[in-house]
């Protein structure tokens, strides 16, 4: 397939830093739909929103948020970023993104997660002693649906399903990508189903990742796929700006804020000095931050490491102002992606290959 770039977003509702006051649910819903609307008029590829059930996010069922987005959008691919599937029922999952494909012409996907904010599984009555379990046996349920119906399926988890009827049925595969924050057996798990894998780095030096890419190629190709066919998203924090400091300067203050309200925990929020912020913009920091420029060799950067298909910005966490997104939604599709996907495309035309597995080259420039 073609690089695809995209953006991901979890509608968090920070306390704005200067004002204190946080979005209102609404608001910031209707802003990510205008978001999605920008980044389909720019070209880009896949448009995500995370799942969360708590006060301080205002996506808590991206299936509904994400057809508003097909009302308003023509090409994007929509994606949830993620969908905790531990603590929702499979059946339910399938039916609202088989609803979402047949709204939007085939535009959905689904990125399958554990969570790692943890809130969900009390709330939907779910012992967190099973964590690893339920994602496992809901995975294998959600797979099953792709390929059955009617289905019959049991597990030890959740009631049996015998020549069940699963409707709405999409006209095509839905597509299930498996998301991995760092954790190895998650990595094995996606290489053993032969599943595409959306690995989140969300801060630190990005090349500490690359065994995991290395385990997942690896682990596929002994478990008897084509481990060239099997697809890599790398996801992380970032914000285009006009130049270096613009980005830093927009963007920090919002990501600080955001950083400290809505950790996995509450009230255990992870400071982010602006010395730290720079660093992750540096050229081995895990965050898409800079000029266009610095966008651009970041991205190549990691494609000659990680030879991934996908990469994903958690674009303006911490809520930056909806005029600033839509400018840095533009950059990232006007001037970024035509860059990197013409430097790939040649960059695979020249070793033979149809995608993946990047080799070294020069500075990129816009």
């Amino acid at each position: 397939m073609p690089f695809e770039l995209g953006i991901y977003h979890f509608g968090e509702l920070t306390p704005d830093p200067t004002s204190g006051i946080p979005s209102k649910p609404g608001d910031r819903l209707r802003e990510l739909i205008e978001q999605a609307a920008a980044a389909d008029d720019a070209g880009l590829d896949v448009f995500a929103v995370g799942e969360h059930h708590r006060t301080d996010f205002a996506v808590s069922s991206p299936a509904v948020v994400l057809a508003a987005m097909a009302e308003r959008t023509s090409h994007i691919k929509l994606s949830s970023a993620v969908t905790v599937l531990s603590s929702d029922d499979p059946v339910r999952v399938f039916q609202q993104f088989a609803t979402l494909d047949l709204i939007s012409g085939g535009r959905a996907e689904i990125i399958a997660g554990r969570g790692s904010y943890i809130e969900s599984f009390p709330l939907f009555g779910y012992d967190l002693n099973n964590y690893s379990e339920l994602f496992a046996e809901k995975l294998d349920l959600l797979l099953r649906l792709r390929k059955q119906n009617p289905v019959t399926w049991r597990g030890s988890l959740r009631p049996a399903l015998t020549n069940a009827d699963i409707t709405p049925q999409p006209e095509r595969e839905l597509p299930v990508w498996v998301a991995v924050g760092g954790t190895p057996a998650s990595v094995v798990r996606a290489a053993k189903l032969n599943l595409p894998l959306s690995l989140a780095i969300i801060g630190g030096n990005y090349r500490q990742f690359a065994p995991f890419v290395e385990l997942y190629r690896r682990t596929a190709e002994e478990s008897g796929h084509d481990p060239a066919r099997l697809k890599v998203s790398i996801s992380s924090p970032g914000f285009v700006g006009g130049t270096h400091n613009e980005a830093i300067d927009v963007s920090h203050p919002y990501f600080q804020a955001g950083w400290m309200a809505n950790h996995h925990q509450r009230g255990q929020g992870v400071p982010m000095p602006r010395a730290a912020y720079e660093a992750q913009a540096s050229r081995f920091g895990a965050f898409y931050l800079g000029s266009t420029q610095e966008v651009i060799d970041k991205i190549m950067d990691q494609y000659e490491l990680f030879g991934h298909q996908r990469m994903m910005i958690q674009m303006g966490f911490g809520n930056v102002p909806q005029k600033e997104m839509l400018k840095s939604i533009e950059r990232f599709g006007g001037d970024v992606a035509p860059v990197v996907r013409k430097e790939i495309a040649s960059r695979e035309e020249s070793a033979g290959r149809v995608s993946g597995g990047g080799q070294p080259g020069g500075r990129v420039t816009a």
